[in-house]
């Protein structure tokens, strides 16, 4: 059985932590790693996975996704195979499913393992 998607992101490479993303923090929170995405970036945290999605022609307008990693039920990671170059992670959460795209420059191991170590805790 396939469940429905209610949000679907692709992460490119690893990045160095975004300056823009320290006004969203909460006291005690800290910036763990970063990846662009299309048109923006994400940011795991040591409480959660900020996405953020730059929309509009200019990019001016900016909606900003939280995904606390209480809400993760479950999630799984499949890497590329020899002929496919696209690797994926599916989180399946409170709110609903969730599947992140990886492209070619993302570490699938190190997104995975960025995961487990957020959700089985950090602590």
């Amino acid at each position: 059985m396939e469940a429905s998607v209610i949000a679907s992101w692709t992460l490119q490479n690893e990045i160095p932590i975004p300056d823009d993303v320290t006004p969203l923090l909460t006291p005690g929170e800290q910036p763990v790693a970063a990846f662009k995405t299309f048109r923006d970036s994400a940011v795991f945290t040591s409480k959660r996975l900020i996405v953020r999605d730059a929309q509009g022609i200019t990019g001016k307008k900016v909606e900003i996704y939280s995904l606390p990693y209480s809400a993760i039920n479950m999630w799984s990671s499949e890497n590329a195979g020899r002929l496919d170059f696209s690797s994926e992670i599916e989180l399946w959460t409170r709110a609903g499913h969730i599947k992140i795209k990886l492209s070619k420059g993302a570490d699938v191991r190190r997104i995975d393992s960025l995961i487990a170590w957020a959700v089985l805790g950090n602590g």
